[in-house]
């Protein structure tokens, strides 16, 4: 129920790049009606707080009760508030029965409620305004850039925006080299955003599995704050919205119309089990896949390739718009094990050697 005027651009067609340079577009398989939305943060996430008409200030702790996995305490929230045309904001508290915290990777609430620590990879983007003539390439193309120049374990990206285009890239294993990692995609992008102008700088840690707990008495964990976000594509928006909104709606049956409070054991029996339920699968798959796909050049060169099948698009695809592992043609699928097999046999035959990289401490630190 989100409008389309939050959406900057429709994509219909992904250009998929190799390290050795091999382009394969993909996207035909998509049906007239049937589009990735591409939004501004800025913008959606004004819309949404909009709508929810939420206390517009700046949470700063949590008090929890030492009792409250065992009686009805209530929990207190500190926060700033602000105040139109004060730059400074005003100390508020509310006490509320429950809390969902959908407040990202760096949770006020995942603190509170000793969630456990995550790894983490660290996004990182600079919006660049390009001319009107190089946009036009972008009008519905994304592209995704492979390579241990770019990335030793993820991908760069240039995705169309507004009137520019995001370009970046991420990493886990090797964060202190993010920088240089940017400058590799944008030498990469090469000429189709030569001359642009970088508008914004934007870098963001990225979970990298589930806290170790999402749940603790009568707090729950949704989206980012509870490390909802899938390997290979690295998106999280989706899964943040529906965790959010199953959390709220279990919670909001078990209430019984204000009658009675949730019980933890009952909010991890109903919107833990639904959730893990019917996403699982698809976090398993797609961990799986970055594994195999995007640890080195010679698996990198394999995945370009194979996304030349029609049949590998359609279940791509389908399963990033429908949000579950597609594929249920048993001949087909017994034929791609067999092209992908002989893609990785090519791939690490052309492909050059990963450059070594060493860092051993840094990256195994954790929020």
């Amino acid at each position: 129920d989100i409008p389309e005027t939050v959406v900057d651009r429709k994509v219909r067609k992904m250009n998929l790049i190799s390290p050795t340079g091999v382009e394969v577009n993909i996207g035909e398989t998509l049906k007239a009606d049937e589009y990735i939305g591409m939004c501004r943060r800025e913008i959606l996430d004004t819309f949404l707080r909009d709508r929810a008409k939420i206390v517009n200030g700046l949470v700063t702790s949590i008090d929890v009760p030492s009792d409250h996995k065992t009686a009805n305490s209530q929990y207190t929230i500190n926060y700033q508030a602000f105040q139109e045309g004060k730059s400074v904001g005003v100390p508020a508290s509310m006490n509320v029965d429950v809390i969902i915290g959908a407040d990202g990777a760096n949770s006020r609430v995942a603190k509170a409620m000793d969630a456990g620590q995550y790894n983490y990879a660290i996004a990182f983007q600079e919006r660049i305004k390009i001319s009107d003539e190089k946009m036009k390439f972008y009008e519905e193309m994304a592209e995704m850039y492979v390579g241990d120049d770019v990335s030793p374990d993820f991908y760069g990206w240039v995705f169309p925006k507004y009137d520019h285009v995001g370009v970046g890239t991420g990493t886990v294993i090797n964060r202190p080299a993010i920088k240089q990692y940017q400058k590799a995609i944008r030498e990469r992008a090469g000429d189709k955003i030569e001359g642009g102008k970088i508008i914004k700088v934007e870098a963001h840690p990225i979970p990298e599995h589930y806290r170790p707990r999402r749940v603790n008495g009568r707090m729950a964990l949704v989206g980012d704050a509870a490390g909802y976000v899938t390997k290979c594509s690295g998106e999280g928006i989706y899964f943040a919205a529906k965790s959010g909104r199953m959390a709220a709606e279990e919670i909001v049956k078990l209430m019984d119309g204000g009658k009675r409070l949730p019980t933890q054991a009952e909010i991890e029996s109903t919107y833990l089990s639904k959730y893990d339920k019917e996403y699982g699968p698809t976090y398993f798959v797609l961990d799986a896949l970055q594994k195999v796909f995007y640890s080195n050049n010679g698996a990198r060169e394999a995945f370009v390739e194979l996304c030349n099948s029609k049949y590998v698009q359609q279940v791509t695809f389908d399963s990033y718009l429908y949000k579950r592992v597609q594929g249920n043609n048993p001949l087909d699928d017994l034929k791609l094990l067999g092209e992908t097999i002989g893609c990785l046999i090519r791939g690490y035959s052309n492909a050059k050697p990963d450059a070594p990289i060493s860092n051993p401490v840094e990256s195994l630190n954790r929020l």
